[in-house]
């Protein structure tokens, strides 16, 4: 079994705890595989983050947290964890907040980046995360614990430039204060300005997992947003 959706709203907590709880009631004693989904922002900012650093969870997602532990804890059912990057491809995920970012007044419009734009976002390409969930479903060892990362970590500027010149404002970008970031964004916004940078090696290394999907650089540049 695995678990990937949330209703990604205030009820998200209450909701997957009761789905955990019950996914694992029902898989007691069976061995049978469970893949539950958390997050890499858990992990907080570093810029080497793997799956033993420490967690230190934006308010937005710190629920996960002990739910991911209660996963890789339960008996006689072969849990494995994983934690996605930021997810791209196929013209979904976050990549589009970007996109729908606020314009700069005047002949030549900026699009207004999330945050100082000098931190780093790791990534993955749906299509790669899909494959390590097939992955770890299959051969997972119990209680084990992914990042699901494929290694490339741009700047938000980077990104944004990306994005901007895919939309038509030539490159341009501009930089947003936090405390706007925050007004503008909420909790999501305290997310998206974490600076994380993790590799996904242990996914590699145990499950032999080899991403391929373009990059998100190269993504964007064949997206029409």
């Amino acid at each position: 079994m695995i678990h990937v959706a949330s209703p990604g709203d205030e009820t998200s907590a209450t909701v997957d705890e009761v789905a955990v709880t019950s996914f694992l009631r029902a898989l007691r004693n069976t061995g049978r595989p469970f893949v539950h989904t958390t997050g890499v922002w858990l992990h907080g900012s570093g810029s080497a983050i793997t799956e033993s650093a420490g967690m230190n969870a934006p308010r937005l997602t710190a629920w996960r947290v002990p739910l991911g532990k209660l996963v890789r804890d339960a008996q006689t059912v072969r849990t494995s964890v994983i934690a996605p990057a930021v997810v791209y491809g196929h013209g979904g995920g976050l990549l589009n907040l970007v996109a729908a970012g606020p314009r700069t007044a005047g002949n030549t419009p900026a699009l207004t980046m999330i945050g100082p734009g000098d931190q780093h976002w790791s990534t993955v390409h749906v299509d790669d995360l899909a494959e390590l969930y097939v992955l770890a479903l299959e051969k997972a060892p119990a209680g084990t614990y992914f990042i699901g990362a494929s290694g490339a970590n741009p700047t938000v500027r980077e990104i944004t430039e990306a994005v901007s010149r895919s939309v038509g404002l030539a490159g341009r970008v501009e930089p947003e204060p936090v405390v706007q970031t925050l007004d503008r964004l909420g909790l999501l916004g305290e997310a998206l300005l974490l600076d994380q940078q993790a590799s996904g090696d242990t996914a590699r290394r145990v499950l032999g997992w080899s991403p391929t999907g373009p990059s998100v650089l190269d993504d964007i540049a064949r997206t029409d947003f």
